[in-house]
């Protein structure tokens, strides 16, 4: 059992990438599939796709070649962290950004400052 899927899902990802793997599978859960939705909108990953033929679902997430992300967890289980649309910015330069969970869903921190909405700060990518 984990406690905090969300740091599995990420610490998975950075592995996989640090190893070179082209890809990595994860166990399946609403909040992952979004993540990775913002991720591959935000051209973090290749791509993802849920794999049924197992007893329970799971993510396969395709990763690019030779690419090396910076994922970083920023609210965690213990600590949650929010913050208003007004004080939403950009990550390294506009290099990264950071994924918000809002009222409206999973979104990368620009669309959700586009859209006046502010939440809970998920984790940064760079």
């Amino acid at each position: 059992m984990h406690t905090d899927p969300i740091s599995d899902l990420l610490t998975r990802i950075r592995n996989a990438a640090m190893a070179h793997h082209d890809y990595v599978t994860v166990p399946f859960s609403k909040m992952k599939q979004e993540i990775c939705r913002v991720m591959k909108e935000k051209a973090f990953i290749k791509d993802f796709k849920i794999e049924t033929e197992a007893k329970f679902k799971v993510l396969e997430i395709s990763l690019f070649e030779g690419r090396t992300l910076s994922l970083k967890r920023i609210s965690t289980p213990g600590q949650r962290l929010y913050i208003q649309a007004s004080d939403l910015k950009g990550t390294r330069g506009g290099l990264g950004t950071v994924i918000v969970s809002t009222s409206q869903g999973i979104m990368a921190s620009g669309d959700a400052k586009k859209k006046h909405l502010g939440g809970e700060l998920v984790c940064e990518i760079f």
